[in-house]
């Protein structure tokens, strides 16, 4: 071993797998980065003085007496105002070309905030999204994940959230992104003039896919900064997670662990936790919210992934295509915000509660009708009347493109009452039909 300018050197790998390299060093920390032949890598495992790397790129090619340089410190991101309206890869270097950002370096991955620092999340985030914020309403602090088939336009949705969402910063992490989706951000963002509060950490397919454990990471920490230090309300969305886990299932594989559920690794539970955990409302008035789009396979919402993330998560939005308006709608009766409860009614109008549920019966009803039909039993003019709601209130509210304000959102769902049923049949209170049933 020698060392050079702090940095320990060594040129004997005791081991080489297909993602990591053993040998035997001193005085390391978990999680330092290293330089093995030229090639990024984080320690992962420290048993006695045998230390064990994940290699980013892989380990093709890495011969035994290959240079192991240690850097002496863990991945990190230097933090400031300058991270506003920039690219990085995975290790927080630019990827727009721009200058290098000068501010105080910190570890990425610490501990998620003190329970007794945060505060019960009490503050709309509203996205213009009406299947969002008219039925599962969005609370700052909060962590709900997008379940979505890999085909259905997540992307364009995490965009528009970033877009319409009422924050001071949006952090994007995207994990595996092909070029295609990097340059649809990047365009959206610019075309948009919203590059000054939006901040994007980017692993595309081109790089190693190991690299998108560090991204969710790096965002948070910028997140914290922003959040913490300048008491900002920040939004994080993190695409893809599914793909994030099929990283963590690499690494584990190929260090021989016992894989758990679907091939995952058995911490999976605690590594996606360690993630959304760092949601939070600080009482001073910073919060980080978090949305994550979580790809189905083949739409199995028991696979370990999506079924890890509903414990932990408060909630989720459910993507799926309507058949009837051919549109991607956000399902009302698979889409859960555990928090909308602290807002709706309380920081939107009064009868947001009432629209929202009484909406969803008939919406309800027209499945019923539409099942009906599918066996062919006759229809009630009811039945009628409530498909032609349902249509309606698909296109007008469900669908993804529906960018209005919620008083706009109300407003809709009284006039799709009126349009399809008698007061009566609605089931609202009669003082707020008395306020808001439309009179023309």
């Amino acid at each position: 071993m020698e060392t050079k300018a702090f940095q320990k050197i060594y040129t004997k790998i005791t081991q080489i797998t297909k993602a990591t390299c053993s040998l035997q060093a001193t005085g390391i920390g978990y999680n330092e980065m290293a330089v093995v032949f030229g090639r990024l890598a984080q320690v992962v495992k420290i048993i006695g003085d045998e230390i064990t790397l994940q290699v980013f790129a892989g380990t093709e090619g890495i011969p035994n007496n290959a240079e192991v340089i240690f850097l002496g410190k863990a991945p990190s991101l230097k933090v400031s105002e300058d991270l506003a309206g920039r690219f990085f890869n995975a290790y927080g270097e630019p990827i727009d070309g721009g200058p290098p950002i000068d501010g105080e370096e910190r570890v990425i991955g610490g501990p998620s905030v003190n329970p007794v620092r945060r505060q019960q999340p009490s503050e709309l985030i509203a996205t213009g999204i009406a299947g969002i914020d008219l039925n599962n309403t969005l609370v700052s602090g909060q962590k709900i994940p997008f379940f979505a088939d890999p085909d259905q336009p997540f992307n364009q949705v995490m965009a528009m959230v970033a877009l319409r969402a009422k924050t001071d910063k949006i952090i994007l992490g995207g994990m595996g992104l092909t070029n295609d989706d990097y340059l649809f951000y990047k365009n959206v963002f610019d075309n948009a003039g919203a590059l000054d509060r939006i901040i994007s950490f980017v692993n595309t397919t081109e790089n190693p896919p190991v690299e998108r454990l560090l991204v969710p990471e790096m965002a948070l920490t910028a997140a914290e900064y922003f959040a913490v230090d300048k008491n900002q309300t920040v939004l994080v969305l993190l695409t893809d997670m599914t793909l994030y886990a099929d990283a963590l299932s690499i690494v584990s594989n190929r260090m021989d662990q016992i894989p758990s559920k679907d091939s995952m690794p058995g911490s999976l539970y605690s590594d996606l936790a360690k993630i959304y955990e760092k949601a939070v409302q600080f009482p001073a008035g910073g919060s980080i919210t978090i949305i994550a789009v979580t790809t189905l396979s083949g739409g199995d919402i028991t696979h370990a992934i999506p079924d890890n993330t509903g414990y932990i998560t408060e909630g989720q939005l459910f993507l799926r295509k309507d058949t009837d308006i051919s549109k991607v709608i956000v399902d009302p009766f698979r889409s859960l915000s555990r928090l909308k409860q602290l807002v709706i009614g309380k920081k939107t109008r009064e009868d947001h509660p009432q629209v929202m549920n009484a909406a969803i019966r008939l919406f309800a009803d027209a499945a019923t009708a539409k099942t009906k039909r599918e066996n062919g039993f006759d229809l009630t003019d009811y039945d009628e009347r409530s498909l032609r709601f349902a249509r309606d209130y698909s296109a007008k509210l469900l669908a993804i493109d529906v960018n209005i304000n919620i008083d706009e959102m109300l407003d809709t769902g009284w006039q799709l009452f009126k349009k399809h049923f008698h007061l009566e049949e609605v089931g609202i209170k009669q003082d707020l039909a008395d306020k808001y049933w439309p009179k023309t």
